[in-house]
């Protein structure tokens, strides 16, 4: 097992492609030294599912919200759904939500009403707000600026793959950068050279899994191990070595998903 501990602070492990293999995947994870994993309801009615992972994992948290691209095929969320849920010890981010005009722009204006009552939920909460922004950078840093000038909130861009403006707009406003797979795509130096050019302790990483699995495995199903390929690609991004880098992602996983550090400290 590594020394080294990294979290991959956003996954999918309710989805099919880990069915009936959960324990072996965590398992993997934890040798490869992802000591916590948070992972993510894209639809609420999904959550209590999502919820008995956390519940029957001790390194799974987990986050809830309705996706973008599932926003016009599911109930409106409520703030006060929301905040109820966020009661849960393990219930650690407010999302993922957002905007996708890449597949699903004729919903737009449902996405944005959807957007603002989850970070009315984040303001509340106190929790990280988890956002998911593709082809919608113009429209993303409006409503993010707008939700900030209601009351300060926090805030991850996960899966970090959109324009350089969009990302200096968001660690203006105090948020933080996840890494995926992508930014270890041969053709993704732009995604890289965004990175590089954020302060390194405003960056986390991520899978996403089971998408974009990162070389050497790309193609096949990602799952949390891997977070290890992409945090290896992040040290050299930053030029650290790998030991240090997973030590500051830690650090800032820590400082945004405080009540995650916190049952940490406890459990």
């Amino acid at each position: 097992m590594t020394e080294a501990r990294i979290v991959d602070s956003h996954c999918h492990l309710d989805f099919p492609d880990f069915d009936g293999e959960l324990p072996d995947v965590i398992a993997r994870a934890q040798h490869a030294g992802v000591e916590r994993m948070v992972s993510i309801c894209t639809r609420l009615r999904n959550e209590p599912q999502v919820r008995a992972i956390a519940e029957a994992y001790a390194p799974v948290f987990y986050a809830a919200g309705t996706h973008p691209m599932s926003a016009a095929d599911e109930p409106l969320a409520t703030v006060d759904a929301l905040v109820a849920l966020a009661k849960h010890p393990k219930f650690v981010g407010i999302g993922e939500t957002g905007l996708d005009y890449h597949y699903t722009a004729e919903s737009a204006e449902l996405q944005k009403q959807s957007l603002r009552i989850h970070i009315d939920a984040a303001r509340e909460t106190g929790l990280p707000l988890i956002i998911h922004a593709r082809d919608a950078d113009a429209d993303m840093e409006t409503i993010l600026r707008e939700g900030m000038a209601n009351g300060a909130y926090t805030c991850v861009m996960h899966c970090y793959s959109s324009g350089p403006e969009l990302a200096r707009a968001a660690l203006d406003m105090g948020f933080y950068l996840s890494m995926s797979g992508i930014a270890t795509f041969p053709k993704s130096q732009e995604v890289r050279d965004i990175f590089a050019a954020a302060p390194v302790d405003r960056v986390l990483v991520e899978t996403d899994s089971p998408y974009l699995a990162p070389p050497p495995n790309r193609g096949k199903r990602n799952e949390p191990a891997y977070t290890a390929h992409t945090a290896k690609v992040g040290a050299e991004v930053f030029g650290m070595d790998y030991a240090n880098f997973a030590r500051q992602t830690t650090e800032n996983f820590d400082r945004l998903f405080r009540k995650a550090a916190q049952w940490q400290a406890v459990a």
